[in-house]
C-alpha cells in the first residue's frame, strides 16, 4: 500500500491507519442561522500512527488559519474548572522556579488569558492568533501578540526564563518548525512547559471523540521525547494529570538534565499497554464501532418511547461523536452551553441549535446528554442550580430522569 502522507516528525511514510471517522466538519465551525442554507465542507478524518517514531496524526485537510481563525468560539475561562486548573499551576510553578519582575514569561496558545492573569507582577507575553479570544486577554491588561508561533517569531521575541503551552502541540500542524521556536526563545537555563491529552486514555477508555481536526497530534510520552529531542530540547520531567480525561505535563530543557524516576514510570506504564509499537493502538477502530452503536441505540430507544433529549456543554469532542454517528436534531432537540459565543448558533453537521441555560427552564428535558464529560461535575452542578428552584416549584417530577 502507498500513502502520499508524510510523518510531520520524522518523515517517513504514514503507512498504518488506526482510526477512520469518516468525513466531518470542523468541530468548532459553528454556524449561523444563514448558513443553514448553505453547503457545509467536511473534511476526511483519519488518524495514522508513524510506524518509526508513534506520533499518531492527522492529515492538515483544513488549514489551521481557517480553524484558528478570528471568530473561534472556544474561550478557556468559561470552564471553571479549567480556571482552577490554571490558578494551581501558576501558583505552583512561580514558587517552584522562583519567578519574580526580573524574569519572563511566554505562553504560546494563551487564548483569553485564563493563566497569564495568574502571573500578576511578572513580565509576561502571550502569543494567540485568534482576535476574538486576544481580545478578552487584552482587556485583562495582558500583553498579546496577534500571531501563530513559529520559530520565525520565536526569533524577535525576548528569552523566556518560562514558556508555556497548555493544549497546543496538537494543533500545529508544523510541528518541528514549532519546537525549534521553543529552542530559539528559551534561556539557556529556561523551563518549557506542555500540557497535552495521553494517548493512553485516549486508546486505553475510548476517548475517541477528542479526534477532530484541530488536533493533528495525539501523543505519547515516548513520542514527544523523541520528538523534542529531535529539535535539541530534553523532557526530563512529567506530571500526570486528570484534566481532559487524563494528560501529560512536560519539562523541557536544553539541558540534557537527569530524567526523573516519573519518566521511566510513564514510559513502562505505555509499555505495558503496547504503546512501545503499533499492537496497542490496533484496537481503537473496534472500539470506536461499538460505541458508536451503543450511542445510537440508546437515541433511538428513548426517542421511541417519546423521551426529550438535549445537549448541555457543547464542546467539539461532542461534535466529534454527533456526526460520526450521523446524529441530526430530531434525536437532540437542542444544546445548552453558558460561552455567549456559542449561544443561538448551530452545531457543525447535526444542526442543532444552541441556548444559553435560561431556555432550560421552560424546556425541560428527560434526559441531558453531557459532551464535555472531562468537566460533568462542573455541568451538574450548574444544571443543578438552573433547575432546582424550577423542578421544585412542580412537584419534582423530572428531576431524577436528568442523568
Amino acid at each position: 500500500m502507498n500513502t502520499l502522507y508524510k510523518c510531520k516528525n520524522c518523515n517517513n511514510d504514514l503507512m498504518l491507519k488506526i482510526a477512520d471517522l469518516g468525513y466531518a466538519p470542523p468541530s468548532n465551525s459553528f454556524l449561523c442561522r444563514d448558513d443553514l442554507e448553505n453547503q457545509e465542507s467536511y473534511y476526511p478524518l483519519k488518524v495514522y500512527l508513524c510506524k518509526h517514531c508513534l506520533l499518531a496524526q492527522v492529515n492538515e485537510y483544513k488549514n489551521a488559519k481557517e480553524i484558528f481563525s478570528k471568530n473561534y468560539v472556544y474561550f478557556s475561562s468559561y470552564s471553571s474548572t479549567w480556571v482552577s486548573h490554571a490558578k494551581k499551576y501558576a501558583d505552583m510553578i512561580i514558587k517552584k522556579l522562583k519567578l519574580n519582575h526580573q524574569s519572563q514569561v511566554i505562553e504560546i496558545a494563551a487564548n483569553d488569558g485564563y493563566l497569564l492573569q495568574f502571573f500578576k507582577g511578572i513580565p509576561s507575553i502571550g502569543i494567540e492568533p485568534t482576535s476574538s479570544t486576544a481580545k478578552v486577554a487584552k482587556s485583562r491588561g495582558i500583553n498579546i501578540i496577534e500571531k501563530f508561533f513559529d520559530k520565525n517569531l520565536a526569533s524577535t521575541l525576548p528569552k523566556a526564563d518560562l514558556v508555556i503551552g497548555n493544549n497546543v502541540l496538537a494543533h500545529v500542524p508544523e510541528i518541528r518548525d514549532f519546537v525549534c521556536g521553543v529552542n530559539l526563545v528559551l534561556k539557556d537555563n529556561g523551563i518549557a512547559n506542555f500540557e497535552f491529552p495521553h494517548i493512553l486514555n485516549l486508546i486505553r477508555r475510548n476517548q475517541f471523540d477528542t479526534i477532530y481536526h484541530e488536533h493533528f497530534y495525539y501523543y505519547s510520552l515516548h513520542s514527544v521525547m523523541d520528538l523534542f529531542k529531535r529539535e535539541n530540547l530534553y523532557i526530563y520531567d512529567v506530571d500526570i494529570l486528570d484534566t481532559h480525561g487524563g494528560s501529560l505535563r512536560i519539562y523541557a530543557s536544553k539541558n540534557n538534565i537527569k530524567q526523573s524516576k516519573k519518566i521511566a514510570k510513564v514510559l513502562e506504564l505505555e509499555k505495558k499497554y503496547n504503546l512501545h509499537n503499533e499492537v496497542g493502538y490496533m484496537q481503537l477502530e473496534q472500539n470506536m464501532q461499538n460505541i458508536k452503536n451503543d450511542f445510537l441505540m440508546l437515541l433511538l430507544r428513548l426517542k421511541k418511547n417519546n423521551k426529550k433529549i438535549i445537549a448541555y456543554g457543547v464542546a467539539a469532542k461532542g461534535n466529534t461523536l454527533l456526526n460520526y454517528c450521523g446524529v441530526k436534531n430530531d434525536l437532540i432537540s437542542y444544546a445548552i452551553d453558558s460561552s455567549p459565543y456559542k449561544q443561538n448558533l448551530f452545531l457543525p453537521g447535526s444542526h442543532i441549535e444552541v441556548k444559553d441555560k435560561e431556555f432550560l427552564k421552560d424546556h425541560i428535558p428527560d434526559y441531558i446528554w453531557i459532551p464535555a464529560w472531562n468537566i460533568k461535575d462542573e455541568i451538574i452542578k450548574e444544571v443543578e442550580s438552573t433547575l432546582k428552584p424550577v423542578v421544585s416549584a412542580m412537584g419534582g417530577g423530572c428531576y431524577a430522569n436528568l442523568y
